[in-house]
């Protein structure tokens, strides 16, 4: 049996799902004719109480059309330097939408709201681009799936209002974090202009994101999407399983959380393991095999002879994300499989 940990991303699609998708009416998406995606985007907006969205086939490509539609060409961009925007997105911020990104290093992904301050250009110097936008990510993935709390999200907000910029948010896993932080997705999106999501990770879509805010800034990105080879036909048939994902996959996740944490719990137990127990606030656990004295990749490799994957976040600290297809007993033979490694790896350095 094999236990895959390495990404939210590995779900496969639910029985109803593959159902909706058999049984989807679908047009031509281009035109605006495909039934499925109209609700899928009617649906996606007022779970996060705004105007309108759109399907993109991506979180990067509903990323990059978001920078799009908010920025102009040489434009700077206000970023935390592990977000995954500027991080894991291939350069598209300087390559296809042709701004900078203004780095700011934060603490659990969130930057210190001076610094956001002092980032903020005066445009009117000659010399200055233009700050364009700020993009926040919620929940942080490089963190280990830290929260932003409201409180820090309000506080962000009434700075960009002050200085008329607007914010964009990664919210590939924004229903994680409001079932960590035990409010509507509302709650979250209000402090945003723009909302991106993920139907393909914890909800368990085959693929697809969403990108939802003001009706004027969603027409936009939708001709940026269309330049982006984003216009896409009949695709109503994997927009079917987008809706089941938000109408029935959102409250499960607290299941994930649940086996997060005591994944977590059990691995602390074990010497020359190091973990925070109390950073893990949503799906993602972050450790560090430094007290082994062995690096990722050799702990990679011995891993998968259990038949369990997992990734590498640097030398020596792996990533651990738990999702719909991890229950309780994969859990527990994943911190037995961890446990047997790690006894094995002492003996032989003794």
């Amino acid at each position: 049996m094999k236990i895959d940990l390495r990404s939210d991303t590995v779900t496969t699609p639910t029985q109803k799902m593959r159902d909706a998708m058999r049984d989807a009416v679908v047009g031509d998406d281009v035109y605006g004719e495909d039934p499925t995606i109209n609700q899928l985007e009617e649906l996606a907006a007022k779970v996060l109480g705004k105007e309108a969205a759109l399907f993109v086939t991506s979180g990067t490509q509903g990323n990059q059309v978001a920078v799009l539609s908010h920025t102009k060409r040489g434009d700077e961009v206000i970023v935390e330097e592990n977000a995954h925007i500027f991080y894991y997105e291939t350069g598209g911020l300087s390559t296809i939408a042709g701004v900078q990104a203004r780095t700011i290093k934060g603490i659990n992904g969130q930057m210190p709201i001076a610094e956001i301050e002092q980032s903020i250009r005066d445009h009117t110097n000659i010399h200055f681009p233009r700050t364009g936008l700020i993009c926040l990510e919620n929940t942080h993935a490089l963190s280990g799936g830290r929260i932003l709390p409201l409180s820090y999200m309000e506080e962000v907000y009434r700075l960009s209002r002050q200085h008329s910029i607007p914010i964009h948010l990664d919210g590939a896993r924004l229903f994680n974090a409001a079932i960590g932080l035990g409010v509507h997705p509302k709650e979250i999106a209000k402090y945003t202009d723009t909302v991106q999501f993920c139907l393909s990770k914890g909800l368990s879509a085959p693929m697809g994101s969403m990108l939802v805010g003001p009706k004027e800034t969603i027409e936009k990105a939708r001709k940026w999407r269309k330049m982006l080879g984003g216009g896409t036909r009949q695709v109503g048939i994997v927009g079917a399983a987008g809706i089941v994902a938000l109408e029935e996959m959102i409250d499960r996740l607290e299941e994930d959380h649940l086996h997060a944490k005591a994944l977590a719990q059990g691995l602390s137990r074990i010497d020359g393991i190091e973990i925070d127990v109390d950073a893990v606030e949503s799906n993602i656990i972050m450790l560090s095999i430094d007290g082994l004295g062995m690096s990722s990749e050799e702990f990679i490799n011995q891993l998968n002879q259990f038949g369990i994957l997992v990734t590498s976040a640097s030398l020596n600290r792996i990533r651990l994300v738990t999702h719909r297809e991890i229950t309780g007993e994969h859990v527990d033979r994943t911190v037995e499989a961890i446990k047997e490694i790690a006894v094995n790896f002492m003996k032989v350095k003794q």
